[in-house]
């Protein structure tokens, strides 16, 4: 009968140190799925400052070509020459800094990309380990009961004696 109490109390301790991990995980859930929404929030930006940077190096291309088109034609002209020789260098290195923007913009982008990838899988083997834990919570509790019910059994038993 003590044998019979002392099953029952370490079930009763398996199956409540079962549900504590299994709420530990549910909580681990809880923040992954929280870091992987900031995280595609982190994506959309970047999507976004990306494609602005794209139409902003679109752009100066366009002024690029269009100063070098100018340059070409007012080559007889020293001073408007040199004026858009400037212009053409400055356009040239707002150029160079948009596109340096760009590839660092598509890097961070890919990085986050890569993260909440992570944090997908992380959140799916998580979800994994919780639904193991539930089963085994389940079972423990099956067993909790079954052993309850024969201990109420011996006791009638017992009584009727």
């Amino acid at each position: 009968m003590d044998k019979l109490r002392e099953k029952i109390t370490s079930l009763k301790l398996e199956t409540e140190a079962a549900q504590d991990k299994a709420d530990e995980a549910n909580e681990r859930v809880k923040v992954l799925e929280q870091e992987v929404t900031t995280k595609d929030q982190e994506i959309a930006a970047l999507n976004h400052k990306n494609s602005l940077l794209e139409s902003e190096v679109d752009e100066l291309e366009a002024k690029l070509s269009e100063a070098k088109g100018a340059a070409e034609e007012g080559a007889a002209h020293g001073s408007a020459n040199e004026s858009l020789t400037k212009k053409i260098s400055q356009l040239e290195e707002d150029l160079e800094t948009s596109d340096t923007n760009l590839r660092e913009t598509t890097e961070k982008l890919r990085q986050v990309d890569v993260k909440a990838d992570h944090f997908e899988r992380k959140v799916t083997s998580l979800e994994q380990e919780i639904e193991n834990w539930e089963k085994k919570y389940e079972e423990l509790d099956e067993k909790y009961k079954v052993a309850k019910n024969e201990l109420d059994e011996i006791t009638r038993s017992l009584e009727d004696i």
